[in-house]
């Protein structure tokens, strides 16, 4: 058995896969899936190496998908994706995870939380999250009032985070049975002069775990870039020496928990392309205490475009892979953990999502 590398992408007109052996020199590109559905983002199980992806929106409204032979074959499933009593119906998932207990999770629009127990077949509503008291006043971000981020503790099955735009960071340590707040030291610049730390409203971006069975958190928001070493419960900037406080996705080494990669855009309210149109993913190796640009194999000229909250991970080989896609459609590469990159698919659709799948077969 030899191992194969996985990219696995979402975008606006259904998901794709790209393979390829361990060396990663060459990538097979198929799809579209999911019958070009808007897809929000594509997972896999690396235990069995079955692969997820959501999406849908107002028109086909929410679905998961679910390939059980690396692509070739597809269902999809709605079963339970909707809110009891009236409230308003959801109308895409947005986020997937499958959790160490064989669970599978998804945030949908309007945020929300669902657990499936039988491989995305059915869902069930986490209501815990959605009967937070501060749920009345939750507000939507650019993208609507969506639940994008979702983080499970690889060890512990009732440990959870999620990041909401534009609600904060909420955790729960029972299974999703309650809630709290994780947004203390996280900005909200948009908010009035005095009120700029508030308990809940900030805009995250993107939430992320560290390796190695700690408390280490990263998250890139609307307003800074962050790490927490609590769990969340406490954050610290970790913006110095960043181009910008703006950006949207993170991705965290697979190894190294001081490891981090990101991609600063130009600012909220100057375009959000990239700072003076040349590509740069920068990259920490001491937990946000020094930043280095990594360019080689980038764009440099006219780069104006954006990468979105989901469309950036790392694979678990070494050395670790590195990889984005931008709302262009090229798809980047690095086997290096960043110090070179490659364009490996330059004109699919608007990638939404990046992720990476890693098995033996």
């Amino acid at each position: 058995m030899a191992k194969q590398v996985f990219i696995l992408v979402g975008t606006r007109k259904g998901a794709f896969i790209l393979e390829s052996d361990a060396s990663r020199r060459s990538w097979e590109v198929r799809g579209p899936f999911c019958e070009t559905w808007p897809t929000n983002h594509v997972v896999g199980d690396p235990r069995t190496g079955t692969i997820y992806a959501g999406g849908g929106n107002e028109w086909f409204g929410p679905a998961v998908w679910k390939s059980t032979d690396f692509g070739t074959t597809w269902t999809h499933s709605s079963q339970g994706l909707a809110y009891e009593g009236g409230d308003a119906p959801v109308k895409s998932v947005w986020s997937l995870a499958a959790g160490p207990d064989g669970s599978l999770y998804a945030g949908v629009e309007p945020a929300g939380l669902f657990r499936s127990t039988d491989g995305g077949e059915s869902w069930t509503h986490v209501e815990g999250l959605r009967e937070h008291p501060t749920r009345p006043e939750w507000n939507p971000g650019g993208a609507g009032l969506i639940l994008h981020s979702l983080v499970l503790d690889p060890a512990d099955r009732n440990k959870i985070w999620v990041g909401i735009s534009a609600a904060g960071v909420f955790a729960t340590e029972d299974g999703g049975k309650s809630w709290e707040t994780r947004n203390r030291g996280t900005r909200a610049d948009y908010m009035p002069e005095g009120q700029n730390y508030p308990e809940f409203g900030q805009c995250v971006h993107c939430l992320v775990m560290a390796p190695g069975g700690g408390a280490r958190l990263y998250q890139q928001n609307h307003c800074g870039m962050y790490r927490s070493d609590d769990g969340g419960r406490k954050w610290e900037s970790i913006e110095e020496g960043l181009p910008s406080s703006f950006g949207f996705p993170a991705a965290a080494h697979p190894r190294d928990p001081d490891g981090l990669y990101l991609i600063p855009l130009n600012g909220d309210i100057k375009g959000r392309f990239m700072p003076e149109g040349k590509t740069a993913v920068w990259r920490t190796r001491d937990a946000g205490q020094s930043w280095q640009a990594r360019r080689e194999g980038l764009p440099q000229d006219g780069a104006y475009f954006n990468v979105l909250r989901q469309a950036m991970a790392t694979d678990t080989m070494e050395p670790a892979g590195v990889y984005f896609g931008t709302n262009a459609g090229g798809l980047y590469a690095s086997t290096d953990e960043g110090d070179t990159w490659d364009c490996v698919a330059p004109y699919l659709p608007t990638i939404t999502s990046v992720e990476t799948l890693v098995i033996e077969r």
